[in-house]
């Protein structure tokens, strides 16, 4: 069985980032797996601008920012296997992952980094009434087919959904010469954005229709279209709102899951809001010597911000197998996130290793305007951040300073207030 010193699961950005730093970070026994025919990840099929500003410090395609890491792991030496999917990792960090080349192969790791980034939520998991009609889609397979594959998937569509793939397609039918009906969205604000409501809807004129869902889909060979209705504040719908939108296709783009098959076999604690892996400052999960970064840690607004991640992840794994594939031992100090604050990452800090600044990545629960994000350390005001609009569908993110934190600090709670 081959030993490496760090094992990469995804070769998405945060996989491909991650390799990088721990490379830099003084780690030459590394190894990428990907179960696709490229490196890159979901960027190859992004071809619309808006990456790489906060990374690059200018406007790069999903495919151009891929590009510029991938280069730099070619440039690097760094090893890594194409095609090969990873059927399961085990507590002890035995990698087993399978290829056409070479069968089923296990190789031992002294670490593993989680980067399999996430998938979308399928038509099963949202109870749409109606028959398996053609035409329907998810917005991220519509995304691949057309932008990869080649294929135009529909003439007139509706999307169920403002996430921002869901958001980003409007705008990539509407340029391809398709008519985009109408944006439903079940909440009564969207989950994208505010930067892709503006390019992608408002510069089109596509309507978004919030608190609204598809109540049923016709058609039996092909879509025909949708019957959409309001809904009230228990998200159901409302009898008599219902309106019928001539359409042949339909695209779902109602959330994104981790992919955190593989972190379960490892024994992996998960987070029941995010769906990732419950990580301390180090992002190093519930198994000693296995990390998370990236969508499979929980689900990002920006692809820098993966980055970023997975650079620290890259970094902590380096240090790990250096420190003799020790994890620091020390008080740990719980993060929570309550009044408006739907999770924290990460979700504890180890004071023994933490880094001079420690940052603290989160979600709300609803939009807020002109309050402020304030952090509690057992009770006692630590930070506040003042916000002029906060909303789900942007992540927010505090950075504490170690020095601030007590040595017998127990809870940080993080609130959204007035």
């Amino acid at each position: 069985m081959k030993q490496y010193n760090i094992v990469i699961i995804g070769g998405g950005p945060a996989g491909l980032a991650a390799a990088l730093s721990a490379k830099e970070h003084g780690i030459d026994d590394i190894l990428i797996l990907e179960r696709d025919e490229r490196l890159g990840g979901i960027l190859n099929q992004c071809i619309h601008n808006g990456f790489g500003l906060h990374t690059f410090k200018e406007e790069l395609t999903g495919p151009e920012y891929a590009e510029r890491y991938i280069d730099k792991v070619l440039a690097a030496g760094i090893p890594y296997k194409l095609n090969a999917t990873v059927a399961d990792i085990s507590p002890d960090k035995e990698v087993l992952y399978v290829s056409a080349e070479e069968g089923a192969v296990t190789v031992k790791a002294d670490a593993v980094i989680l980067a399999m980034g996430c998938r979308e939520r399928p038509r099963g998991a949202l109870g749409l009434p109606g028959f398996r009609q053609a035409g329907v889609y998810t917005a991220g397979t519509a995304q691949r087919l057309m932008n990869i594959e080649g294929y135009m998937v529909g003439k007139e569509a509706v999307i169920l959904g403002s996430g921002d793939i869901g958001l980003i397609m409007a705008r990539r039918m509407t340029l391809a010469g398709a008519t985009v009906k109408a944006v439903a969205e079940l909440m009564p604000y969207s989950g994208g954005l505010k930067r892709n409501i503006v390019q992608c809807l408002d510069d089109f004129g596509i309507p978004l229709l919030l608190s609204h869902t598809v109540t049923r889909i016709h058609g039996k060979e092909r879509v025909t279209g949708v019957t959409l209705s309001q809904v009230g504040a228990d998200r159901k719908p409302i009898t008599g709102t219902e309106e019928f939108y001539p359409c042949d296709t339909l695209l779902l783009s109602c959330g994104l899951l981790p992919e955190n098959e593989l972190s379960k076999t490892a024994g992996v604690k998960l987070d029941p809001v995010t769906g990732g892996a419950e990580v301390t400052d180090t992002l190093e999960t519930s198994v000693p010597g296995i990390f998370s970064c990236g969508n499979v840690l929980h689900v990002h607004d920006l692809v820098d911000n993966v980055s970023k991640e997975a650079a620290l992840a890259g970094q902590k794994a380096a240090e790990y197998v250096q420190n003799g594939c020790k994890t620091a031992e020390g008080t740990s100090i719980r993060l929570k996130g309550e009044s408006g604050v739907r999770y924290t990452v990460p979700q504890s800090i180890v004071l023994a290793q933490a880094d001079e600044k420690i940052v603290v990545r989160m979600r709300v629960g609803d939009v807020f305007r002109d309050k402020a994000l304030v952090v509690y350390a057992d009770g006692k005001e630590l930070k506040r951040q003042k916000k002029r609009i906060m909303a789900p569908g942007e992540m927010e993110e505090v950075t504490l300073l170690r020095e601030s934190l007590a040595p017998d600090t127990r809870e940080i709670v993080l609130r959204v207030e007035g």
